[in-house]
């Protein structure tokens, strides 16, 4: 499954698509293969776009054919399309690439490193716990501007937090109240006991939802608890 988000390094953004299902590889494919696209055609707004997606995906067909590589992710970075794939051993993908790219007009770079344990993959790639959280919160607002909700509504937001006990659960409340938000309900599951609903009414636009999941995020760590997500009900401007 490949998701897709974005990460500030050194103050620029960092546009990311990961496959985040590969545990079935990373024992086999200890080598990193690295392949960096560059061209003044590449370009979101450009008609040119629709051919280049064609050609990536080529490439990763090419590449994974008898399990020689996984593709793992992109990043897309000071107008470098990066493009990463673990594979069996490091024979023949470069000149793969090479027969693929030699007539596109792309101007091209490419190496393989070994990366037995996947660091590259671990600290480039692979989403945090707080990105996983973000990209879930891109998937819910896309839902709820499918159904015509107004995003710049402001609307009482559930959150949801679980600790390990219950002394941390309570200092957790305490700090919340003080940030504005609201306490709901007890809640427990399966897995963790101690467990709360908050509430704290906001819109639900991307900059809103990651602005006060952040701050929720940083409150629940400083118990060692876990944030669970956010739900909302559908609000709709009136004529």
């Amino acid at each position: 499954m490949r998701e897709i988000f974005n990460r500030v390094e050194d103050s620029e953004s960092v546009h990311i698509e990961v496959d985040i299902d590969t545990e079935d590889f990373q024992d086999s494919n200890p080598w990193l293969f690295s392949l960096f696209i560059k061209s003044s055609k590449i370009d979101e707004d450009s008609d040119a776009f629709d051919a280049f997606l064609e050609t990536k995906e080529s490439i990763i067909i090419a590449l994974e054919h008898e399990n020689r590589a996984k593709y793992v992710g992109s990043r897309v970075n000071e107008g470098w399309h990066e493009f990463y794939f673990y594979a069996k051993n490091s024979k023949n993908l470069e000149s793969i690439v090479a027969h693929m790219l030699k007539e596109s007009g792309y101007k091209y770079e490419s190496s393989i490193v070994k990366d037995a344990k996947w660091d590259f993959y671990s600290k480039n790639l692979f989403p945090t716990e707080l990105e996983f959280h973000n990209i879930q919160s891109d998937k819910i607002i896309f839902l709820l501007q499918e159904e015509g909700d107004d995003l710049l509504i402001s609307r009482d937001v559930e959150h949801y937090v679980s600790f390990d006990t219950s002394s941390q659960k309570e200092r957790f409340v305490q700090n919340a109240l003080q940030n504005g938000f609201r306490f709901k309900d007890d809640i427990s599951s399966e897995e963790f006991e101690y467990g709360a609903a908050l509430l704290k009414e906001h819109a639900v636009t991307n900059e809103e939802i990651k602005k006060v999941v952040e701050e929720l995020y940083e409150l629940v760590k400083k118990e060692h608890g876990y944030y669970e997500g956010w739900s909302t009900t559908l609000a709709v401007e009136s004529d």
